[in-house]
């Protein structure tokens, strides 16, 4: 195969892993959606989290929401926990990195908050951490995993929310999760302020 049908190929394995699997995601991200806003509407916030891959798609749905996505609105109340370089850094050393997002979370993070956690494979001992601290807090847990969930998804609660996308190579659950924030986003702006 030439380069160029290699590429291809990465679209079209791309489109129909989406194509898969967006009848068993359409309603987690709906009910995802709908307890973000129901956070916001109570003067709350979303706190974000991943690694690589999926600290940028924190940091990127948390510039959509304290920005803009599509339409002009105010600002929504959204933290990535991947961007103080400060913070990480001092808590990986005098601690461990396995904490780096847990210690944010149970400094920042207040019941009726919600926390986005992100990790492909649902195994991040960091991102789990997260978890453990968000329900610690009183948070609800919104999980974007792939493959089949990994320890994220036996440590949820039964008022969490689990968008794991049933795929196994990595590329493409990122793909599907970062249209998944898109769909957040559309649905929680659509939420908030009606339209088309």
């Amino acid at each position: 195969m030439n380069l160029a049908g290699r590429i291809r190929k990465h679209f079209d394995d791309s489109a129909q892993t989406k194509l898969q699997v967006k009848d068993t995601l359409a309603q987690p991200i709906a009910d995802a959606a709908q307890a973000m806003v129901e956070c916001l509407i109570n003067d709350c916030k979303i706190l974000a989290c991943g690694n690589g891959g999926s600290a940028a798609d924190a940091q990127h749905f948390a510039a959509e929401l304290v920005n803009r996505f599509e339409i002009e609105r105010p600002g929504l109340a959204a933290i990535a926990l991947t961007t103080d370089s400060s913070v990480l850094t001092s808590i990986g050393n005098d601690y461990d990195f396995s904490l780096i997002f847990s210690r944010q979370v149970r400094a920042l993070g207040m019941a009726d908050d919600v926390l986005l956690a992100i990790s492909t494979s649902g195994n991040s001992i960091n991102v789990v951490e997260a978890v453990h601290a968000a329900h610690e807090r009183g948070m609800r847990v919104i999980a974007l995993t792939g493959r089949e969930g990994g320890t994220m998804g036996e440590i949820l609660e039964a008022d969490d929310i689990h968008i794991c996308v049933h795929a196994e190579r990595t590329a493409r659950i990122q793909e599907v999760h970062l249209l998944t924030l898109h769909c957040l986003c559309d649905a929680i702006d659509h939420l908030l302020l009606g339209g088309e």
